[in-house]
């Protein structure tokens, strides 16, 4: 490169594999500090993004400091020397429609944002000091570590994190993947000082180290030229130092001999039975243009006819499988095998394992197939080539971690397009799916109390048991079952892309077809030109939830249906098209998406399947256990999200709590739903939505088909409700919402450190508004969380006051430029529009409207509906507190029970067990200034109105 300032090409554009609807530029650049970048110029975009990706991560703490390189992460984001203002990168992106993010993985740490294009260079230079002159002063470190230690707090009771330390645990201590990388207090503070060591020193010396320009990947995504955002990136990148410092190279393998042939028996905190076998692998990069994990991970985890999940389903002892590569490096791999088992299944693990032998001896047999091979190449590529516009805080995310991964060539197509079938590659690693090198982990309460030992950071209680030769020896050597086969090739291939005309030509959904059974809402795709529909079908049923039986007989009629349809529409799913069958407040929804050519027939069987439903009593008993797990898992959700479901049952009518369900779901066989299903389908309305690649004809044609085949058949959480769907309202609402939640960050998380789970968010609850505030602590009991936000409410109210006319300006800029954003794709503006049919609400020009009414705004008018529905002295504000009180705050709950109750008192309370101590629920509503506290919800809900509804009677949600 020369000293002109720009940056030196690496790749020529047209040597980056992209997909053949991609128009946007991309360019390949290194600067003279050898960060190297890729550009991508999207002329179309109204959101600019970026990701730098560092080439280090926990594999490189100190022992003794585990958490050092997360920790870091975190800290990057306080202050730099060119803006020492604490958090003014956050601030600067939120006031200009944009977030950020970051991870630390085991060899590599990302960092990412986007914001309204227009903002793109002053946020790429504050995201520059970053990597220049972070400041990491001593106050923001010793504070942000109680941050990091909140973090992993929230963690210790998810499973998923325990067993993934688990998996690290049972590995060589000489190997990082054996290292605890989250961090918490006792290693990033107390630990360190016991032994004279200074946290912060150790983190500069960290970055001084690690953090060097050749060690980055950048990738820059705006709406300027590629010649333009390249002087862009090396005028705000150029000044990071390059100190020479080559990737650590992590050799060798995490598992000796003696971390295979086990099993692992370890102690959940959910219920459920699971059963996962990994394999000590040549990881996939290597190997990427065969890929070989993909193509086996495809054939394992298959689950049509002949499938090892069909088989194992068949039996009654299993409830999903997967299979696939996991935890990779350029060194090492892992492939797993994961199986969700039955109660039934929890009692034949050994045959289990001995039937997943048996496939791959099958795979060995006849697996390495090239025509096999072909139709996975043939759907990755055509995945590939009509893939759809992704959000570019995402997409530059994923293309930077690919960036220290594939050559420039690949860096947009990363690993998905196999190119080449290779017989041997594909062989080797059948090889390596043998028992002796099997690491079972087998995790279930039936372990409670057989177990010897105790994980050191997430205190997962387990044994570790050899497996005998033996057992080795009959997992070897089984005959292998007869139902056990390859399955057939796939019919539901696309192969029509043609883009029909479409017509009318509409921006919004118009009602195609309409009679006294049905709504048919149509909308060609004028806009993305893709050879993809999306069909939104809601049954409105009257019976689904008319008692707590009702909701769960319908919950599991919808299970079935898709049980029973799962070997069938398998096949559909690998070739591009989704399926859900879901219960809803109002009865059942079918969507499905994807390829048009063969959606039409998937929807048509998912009917037939609904409409000639059956139920087969064994697979009644197995969805009727599976139900059950999920409602008792409940209790281990974080606290906010109990929160949040508790918000939702006051509010909504027709709704009953998940106590309800527990109660009654055992005495309910399947002469129950036999005896229920004809009432599901009773007076039944079909709301549907169809659009993109579709012709009028079909769609008129496939409702048509449907109505005559039915024919035919038979922590805290603190909410205030601002009211029902209203320009006016939810332009301020909105208003409020954004002015105020980077504040209520920044205080009640950065400055008070009253928990990792902060949030201010506005709601709807099926057309009713409102905002609610989220904070999940250990620092202090709900009723001191719920003071806080009272007082910071008060002192938003008053710096709000202050705001320069300038200031509020800048927030309705911002909320504009959010609003206008365009949709990426298909499917996202498919969901805006369902989800106004759903509502009633029919704005279907949204966005215009509301922008035009935040136009009209002042700040008068956001003071004026603060001080109406937010201020505590209002009169007018309905407010409902949820809160939720855990095993340390047991005292304060029992104080606030005792306090005598105000006037029309109501409590309830329901118990949750997290950690081996019940959690409490207390709720209090207040449509007053003075509040109610609720002892019962139904009590509760029965002395509110409700909402008029959009839909015309009366609304699903409380006034």
């Amino acid at each position: 490169m020369g000293r002109g300032g720009s940056a030196e090409v690496v790749a020529d554009a047209a040597d980056v594999l992209k997909p053949r609807t991609d128009k946007r530029d991309y360019k390949c650049v290194v600067l003279e500090n050898e960060l190297q970048a890729l550009i991508i110029s999207d002329p179309d975009t109204d959101k600019a993004a970026a990701s730098m990706v560092v080439n280090v991560g926990s594999f490189s703490d100190s022992e003794g400091l585990e958490g050092l390189a997360h920790f870091l992460e975190h800290m990057l984001f306080f202050s730099s020397e060119k803006y020492p203002e604490e958090d003014s990168y956050s601030k600067y992106l939120t006031e200009h429609g944009g977030h950020s993010n970051a991870f630390t993985a085991a060899e590599h740490t990302n960092y990412h944002f986007d914001i309204s294009a227009d903002y793109l260079e002053e946020a790429l230079d504050r995201f520059a000091q970053f990597f220049i002159c972070p400041l990491l002063s001593a106050d923001a470190t010793s504070r942000e570590i109680n941050a990091v230690h909140s973090e992993n707090s929230k963690n210790l009771t998810m499973d998923m994190w325990r067993m993934n330390q688990l998996t690290k645990m049972v590995s060589s201590k000489d190997h990082p993947f054996h290292k605890f990388g989250t961090g918490n207090l006792e290693t990033l503070d107390i630990g360190p000082k016991s032994r004279g060591i200074d946290t912060r020193d150790e983190l500069v010396k960290f970055y001084k180290t690690h953090y060097s320009a050749n060690l980055m990947r950048l990738v820059v995504y705006g709406r300027d030229s590629v010649d333009e955002l390249a002087n862009l990136v090396h005028n705000k990148f150029n000044l990071i130092k390059n100190t020479g410092k080559k990737a650590e190279k992590f050799s060798g393998q995490p598992c000796l001999p003696e971390h295979m042939q086990i099993i692992v028996k370890a102690v959940p905190v959910r219920e459920g039975h699971n059963l996962e076998m990994m394999f000590p692998i040549i990881p996939e990069i290597q190997n990427y243009i065969s890929a070989p994990s993909r193509y086996l991970g495809h054939l394992i985890g298959h689950e049509a006819e002949g499938s090892l999940f069909a088989l194992l389903k068949k039996l009654g002892w299993a409830n999903a499988l997967s299979a696939g590569e996991i935890d990779s490096s350029l060194e090492y791999g892992f492939f797993m095998i994961a199986v969700e088992l039955t109660d039934i299944g929890q009692e034949h693990m050994e045959e289990v394992a001995s039937l997943t032998f048996q496939y791959i001896r099958v795979l060995q047999q006849e697996g390495v197939a090239e025509w096999m091979f072909e139709e996975v190449r043939a759907v990755c590529e055509m995945k590939f080539q009509f893939q759809d516009k992704r959000p570019p805080i995402s997409y530059v995310t994923d293309l930077a971690g690919n960036m220290l991964l594939y050559p420039s060539r690949d860096w947009v197509a990363g690993s998905s397009l196999p190119r080449r079938f290779d017989a041997e590659i594909f062989s080797g690693l059948i090889e390596q799916l043998k028992p002796e090198r099997v690491r079972i982990f087998w995790y279930s309460k039936q372990f409670e109390g057989k177990t010897s030992e105790k994980e050191l950071w997430y205190g997962t209680d387990y044994i570790i048991e050899r497996i005998e030769d033996k057992l080795v020896q009959e997992w070897s050597t089984a005959r292998t079952h007869e139902k056990l086969h390859l399955p057939k090739p796939n019919v539901f291939i696309p192969t029509d892309f043609v883009l029909r005309d479409p017509e009318p030509k509409v921006d919004h959904p118009f009602i195609l077809r309409k009679t006294k059974m049905s709504r048919l809402w149509f909308k060609p795709d004028t806009k993305f030109r893709t050879p993809k529909a999306c069909i939104q079908m809601q049954f409105n049923c009257p019976e689904s939830h008319y008692s707590p039986e009702a909701s769960v007989l319908t919950r599991i009629f919808t299970k079935l249906l898709v049980d029973y349809l799962n070997e069938y529409a398998y096949y559909a799913q690998v070739a591009g098209l989704n399926y859900g069958i879901v219960t809803t407040a109002t009865g059942f929804q079918v969507s499905a998406s994807g390829y048009h050519h063969k959606l039409i027939a998937l929807v048509e069987k998912i009917i037939d399947k609904v409409v000639n439903f059956e139920v087969e009593e064994e697979r009644f008993s197995v969805i009727k256990e599976k139900v059950m797990k999920d409602y008792l898992n409940f209790r281990f959700q974080q606290p906010y999200q109990q929160v949040m479901y508790n918000c939702s049952i006051l509010l909504e009518h027709k709704r009953w709590h998940i106590n309800e369900f527990i109660e009654v779901l055992p005495s309910l066989e399947a002469r129950d739903l036999i005896a229920f299903y004809p009432r599901i389908l009773s007076r039944i309305f079909l709301e549907c939505f169809i659009a993109g690649n579709l012709t009028c004809t079909e769609a008129e044609g496939l409702v048509e088909q449907i109505e005559n085949s039915l024919a035919d058949g038979p922590l805290i959480k603190t909410y205030f409700q601002i009211g029902q769907d209203n320009t006016h309202m939810n332009a301020l609402l909105e208003l409020f919402v954004l002015a105020a939640k980077r504040e209520v960050f920044h205080q009640l998380r950065t400055v008070e450190q009253l928990g990792y789970v902060v949030s201010l968010m506005s709601k709807n609850d099926f057309g009713v508004r409102g905002a609610h505030f989220i904070i999940q602590s250990t620092a202090k009991d709900p009723r001191g969380l719920e003071e806080r936000v009272e007082v910071f409410l008060e002192q938003f109210e008053n710096d709000l006051q202050k705001m320069s006319d300038e200031d509020f300006k800048k927030n309705v800029y911002t909320l504009i430029q959010i609003k206008l954003e365009k949709h990426k794709n298909l499917w996202e503006e498919s969901r805006f529009f369902w989800g106004e049919i759903e509502d009633g609400t029919l704005t279907f020009d949204r966005p215009q409207v509301e922008v035009a009414a935040l136009k009209m705004v002042n700040k008068e008018d956001l003071l004026s509906f603060v001080a109406q529905n937010i201020a505590r002295d209002s009169p007018n504000r309905r407010k409902l507190s949820i809160q939720v009180y855990g095993g340390q705050h047991l005292a304060e709950f029992k104080a606030a029970k005792s306090e005598a109750p105000g006037e029309k008192t109501s409590k309830v309370t329901s118990e949750d067990a997290a950690e081996g101590v019940g959690d409490v629920v207390d709720g209090k509503f207040s449509p007053r200034a003075a509040a109610d506290r609720i002892d019962n919800i139904y009590t509760f809900k029965r002395s509110q109105q409700l909402h008029e509804s959009s839909r015309g009677g009366k609304h699903t949600a409380y006034a």
